[in-house]
């Protein structure tokens, strides 16, 4: 039994990689990962989980190939008793900001937990009932992306409740770039939580341990943290999501370019919401942002209400843009256009600091900073994260 397990959660983490690609700016050696070997290194916890009451904090994106990871637990004798759903829920159909409802799921019989909404961390009650919690989930790698909130609460309630905790670590997407103002705590929200930039270029698995070792959760040096890493990853290493993290974020251009459009979301400009290419436009009426037109729909299980719906707008096609990291260029031309058209542009200012993590970023721009003076006030802040995360990186 032991075995069995030992070969197929290997699989879990390593067929993670299994999409990896390469393009000009990797190096032509990298190598491929191999499914078949290093199994025996994660002998270390597998025995946790036998006669365990495990609960998972898992989505869409925990799959191993076409199975879920819930059902291969399941098949392979672990006693699954929770499933913990975060934000667009466990299945991964419900829009940002959506209600997402605890219940049962219809295929086992698992009571399913929503950890989104006021009920981010689970009572005492549901915990009582778990002695091992495993968190496989796929991030992009940006700090307002809340699957990462949604794991620190549940670090906490393990730490809180002396459970084990596994993070089954996966690639980030994101992982060449490390940019963006970091954290003030004066701005802490659940769409950012720590004191790292938008951009931290670690892995779920890095991060907590960087979470547990920095403290940054109540009873930190309690937790009994494993993260279990994808055996022959790099950082130069591409990745390319073979499941849709959430139901805005449907491909690699999306993702690269969700850094640099999210902060859209503060202001009445749309980024594809409603459209079949989110987070790959930008757009606007009365005023056109560029000459490419597109008209928002409600979307079920995406966006059933989203900025301009049935009304066309004018802006920007991106699919085709080579926007990567963090770039500030479209979000302050479209400031100073909708600002010299008497429009207002920061109508949700509070969303906006709580996005950036900090009030300066939207100061800058309102005070006419150029990208490049803006980028370069928050480099004293990123060279000390880099240096604090140095101690938690997993991999070369």
């Amino acid at each position: 039994m032991l075995i069995r397990l030992l070969v197929i959660l290997q699989c879990l983490i390593l067929s993670a990689c299994a999409h990896n690609s390469t393009d000009d700016a990797i190096l032509t050696d990298t190598p491929q990962v191999n499914l078949s070997v290093g199994t025996l290194q994660y002998q270390q916890y597998l025995p946790q989980l036998e006669g365990k009451r495990v609960g998972l904090v898992v989505n869409q994106t925990s799959q191993v190939n076409d199975t879920h990871i819930v059902d291969l637990l399941r098949d392979k004798g672990v006693n699954v008793t929770k499933i913990f759903a975060p934000e667009h829920g466990f299945r991964g159909d419900h829009d940002a900001g959506a209600h997402v409802k605890s219940t049962v799921d219809a295929k086992t019989g698992i009571d399913v937990v929503s950890i989104y909404g006021s009920n981010k961390k689970p009572d005492t009650t549901v915990l009582s009932e778990l002695d091992v919690i495993i968190f496989d989930i796929q991030d992009v790698g940006v700090r307002f992306y809340t699957y990462i909130s949604s794991m620190h609460y549940m670090m906490e309630a393990a730490a809180e409740n002396n459970i084990d905790f596994i993070v089954l670590d996966r690639p980030n997407p994101n992982i060449a770039y490390v940019d963006g103002p970091v954290l003030d705590l004066k701005f802490q929200s659940f769409v950012g939580m720590h004191e790292i930039p938008v951009l931290h270029g670690m892995t779920v698995g890095e991060l907590a341990k960087m979470i547990k070792g920095e403290g940054w959760i109540n009873k930190a040096s309690s937790l009994n943290l494993t993260v279990v890493p994808v055996a022959h990853y790099r950082r130069d290493m591409t990745y390319s999501l073979p499941v849709q993290p959430s139901p805005n974020l449907p491909n690699d251009q999306s993702i690269a370019l969700y850094p640099s459009l999210c902060f859209f979301e503060a202001t009445p400009i749309t980024i594809g919401r409603g459209t079949d290419f989110p987070f790959q436009v930008i757009g606007y009426s009365p005023i056109a942002l560029g000459e490419f037109s597109f008209t928002p729909r409600a979307i079920e299980g995406a966006s059933m209400n989203p900025k301009f719906k049935g009304i066309e707008v004018q802006g920007l096609d991106l699919r085709d843009s080579t926007i990567k990291g963090l770039d500030l260029s479209l979000f302050i031309t479209a400031y100073k256009t909708l600002t010299q058209n008497e429009q207002t542009f920061f109508e949700r200012a509070g969303f906006m600091d709580k996005l950036a993590g900090t009030d300066k970023l939207r100061l800058a721009i309102e005070a006419g900073q150029t990208e490049q003076q803006i980028k370069q006030s928050w480099q004293q802040d990123l060279a000390r994260f880099k240096q604090q995360r140095a101690a938690y990186l997993l991999y070369q």
